[in-house]
Formats: structure tokens, sequence, C-alpha cells
């Protein structure tokens, strides 16, 4: 199934609006929304971010060494691509 995306609004009467274009055949389709997400920071101004920005929470275990590999791993950066990091590994893996 082709995806598209496009920026919309919600009207007060909770109406989707769709505010670009799209060249589809007439029929159903299905709809996903997704909402930015907004943090509020010390100025008074808000400021929205994508949820690769939001910072990852803190992840417990008992095991002190696997404690230390989680608070000193780096962070993912948002254009990770988990399919190509498997790829990259099968690759160099088996000499591809």
């Amino acid at each position: 199934m082709p995806a598209y995306k496009r920026h919309a609004k919600i009207d007060s009467f909770g109406q989707l609006i769709i505010t670009e274009p799209i060249n589809l055949p007439p029929g159903e389709v299905e709809v996903i929304i997704l909402q930015p997400v907004t943090i509020k920071i010390d100025s008074p101004s808000e400021a929205t971010v994508s949820p690769h920005e939001i910072p990852p929470k803190k992840l417990k275990s008992g095991v002190k060494s696997l404690k230390e590999l989680l608070e000193n791993a780096p962070p993912i950066p948002p254009d990770f691509d988990p399919s190509q990091a498997r790829w990259e590994a099968l690759k160099e893996k088996y000499d591809l």
C-alpha cells in the first residue's frame, strides 16, 4: 500500500481538513494521524519537536554491567535505520 504524507488540520468541529492537494483516484483510504509533540521550555514560547528529539527514559537494570552499558551508550541518531544496520552487519559478517 503506498503512503502519502500531507499536512492537515483538525477544525473546532473535529473535522480533518487536508490543506495540500492529493492526486488519487476516488475510493476508500486508510488514514493514520500523527500529532506533533510540544514541550514547554523555560521561555514563554513553546517549541514543537519530533519524537526522536525527546530524551529517552532512563532504563533500570539489576545487572551492574548492563546498567553501566545503558548509561554510557551514545544516543541513537534520528535518521537511524535498523534494517540498514542489519544489512550492513550481514554484509560484514558474510563478506558480501
